[in-house]
């Protein structure tokens, strides 16, 4: 039994039916030289011999002490998650992308493990996609990621890999939990609750230091400072999923142009797609957009503390400087916040982070919630940035040829801007809803847009 971190539980609270909480991944195979055309079948029928499950795939909802836990599922029916699915013809990627939106747009059965695996064939150029989608409460972006890494290997040759379901079982590890005790569920909630009290001294000086700052500095990000814009109106429950890949060489070269960072200049290229996009809906605020972007806390645990399951992420709320017209300058402004936001964490733990991102959030989650309070806007849209493979990596000698996130699109949040690194690729993947944000692909191109701006900005 494990109870959900404050953080987690947003996750819950949040879900409802044109809000789902899930994130997910599309990665996109080239068949194996030597494959047969029932390439796709054979490896269907391979993973369902697949049938051990393990954590974090093996665990569902439970509540304990009127607290939400996670709980070994004894029930589990693995014909229920694996889908072995095929695209209607022509099986181009624009098919590909309208599975995943319809299927991102679908809620899961809190009853069951929170978790989907789906196979699909009918690609063209002897290709076939796999679509993962987990509960956003169960894992955060870099754990996913890392599942995701230990199913790939840069061996070509290497056959009969598992799925994500069953990796620790091949690591030599237990699949099962024991059930605990009454007491023993007691003394460990009461176990969490005084960590959790113990950070109450940091989290409130930081919070004190914030407002302070804010009172001080107008430019400074405190959690009331985001504008209204057309980005945070409530949304239906149907999703558009657009994604692209961008090369790795190029964005880095702008990154030593300007002593940043390639999250800075991603962040950068994002602020520049929104601030083309919304121009041109004739609906970009005066004041600049603020982007919630999560950093991951594994930096700051101790040895032996990391686990796959769980949230590990803090949030700086950045501001994009959608107001500013050169590409450089916004760059420049956006490095120097993000860089502050930094410093704030680097003397703190990651429980006090953990914490301080609930209160900085809560209201933001509360006018998600109910709308009542549209001064209370903290941020306008989330860019996530998450580490994957450095090298050519294959499944089953299946080259990977690409991989592309897919997060969450709220009420008052209708677009989410998550990439992912891969080799000498970042790979966008954009979710947002269909009815608020026509056109969404669009922003694809004013993404290389805005790396085009930066990259004539520097040689200039």
């Amino acid at each position: 039994m494990k109870p959900l971190s404050p953080t987690d539980q947003l996750f819950l609270w949040l879900e409802k039916r044109q809000q789902p909480m899930h994130v997910g991944g599309l990665q996109i195979f080239s068949f194996p030289e030597d494959a047969p055309d029932d390439y796709v079948a054979r490896l269907a029928e391979q993973l369902r011999k697949d049938t051990q499950v393990t954590a974090p795939f093996n665990l569902r909802l439970d509540s304990r002490l009127a607290q939400p836990v996670w709980v070994h599922d004894e029930h589990l029916d693995l014909e229920h998650h694996f889908r072995f699915e095929a695209l209607p013809t022509p099986g181009r990627i624009r098919e590909l992308l309208a599975f995943v939106s319809a299927e991102h747009s679908h809620l899961m059965d809190r009853e069951r493990p929170l978790w989907e695996f789906h196979l699909i064939e009918g690609l063209g150029d002897r290709q076939f996609a796999v679509y993962v989608k987990v509960h956003h409460s169960l894992v955060d972006g870099i754990s996913a990621m890392r599942m995701t890494q230990k199913m790939l290997s840069s061996d070509p040759s290497k056959r009969n890999m598992p799925p994500v379901w069953d990796m620790a079982v091949r690591q030599g590890q237990s699949g099962g939990r024991s059930s605990p005790s009454l007491w023993q569920s007691i003394s460990h909630l009461l176990g969490e609750s005084g960590k959790q009290l113990g950070t109450v001294p940091a989290v409130a000086r930081e919070l004190l230091r914030s407002v302070n700052k804010a009172r001080k500095d107008p430019v400074y990000n405190s959690m009331f400072h985001a504008p209204r814009s057309v980005l945070n109106r409530k949304i239906t429950g149907s999703r558009r999923f657009a994604a692209q890949s961008y090369c790795l060489k190029r964005i880095k070269a702008v990154c030593h142009g300007y002593n940043a960072t390639v999250n800075d200049v991603v962040t950068a290229m994002c602020a520049s797609a929104l601030r083309t996009y919304l121009m041109n809906l004739d609906a970009l605020p005066e004041k600049p957009l603020i982007a919630m972007v999560p950093v991951s806390l594994r930096k700051y645990q101790k040895s032996g503390e990391d686990q796959a399951e769980g949230n590990h992420v803090g949030v700086i709320l950045a501001n994009l400087h959608t107001d500013e017209s050169h590409a450089g300058e916004r760059l420049r402004k956006i490095h120097q916040g993000i860089q502050e936001a930094k410093e704030r964490y680097a003397h703190m733990s990651p429980e006090e982070i953990l914490n301080y991102t609930a209160l900085t959030l809560a209201p933001a989650c509360f006018h998600l919630l109910t709308g009542m309070v549209p001064k209370w806007q903290t941020f306008n849209v989330v860019i996530s940035n998450v580490p994957g493979p450095k090298e050519t990596s294959y499944w089953n000698g299946a080259k990977l040829e690409g991989m592309y996130p897919v997060s969450i699109a709220m009420d008052r949040m209708a677009l989410n801007m998550t990439l992912t690194s891969y080799n000498d690729q970042v790979e966008f993947g954009l979710i947002g809803c269909r009815r608020t944000l026509p056109s969404l692909q669009r922003m694809l191109d004013y993404l290389e847009d805005g790396l085009v701006e930066l990259e004539q900005d520097m040689a200039s």
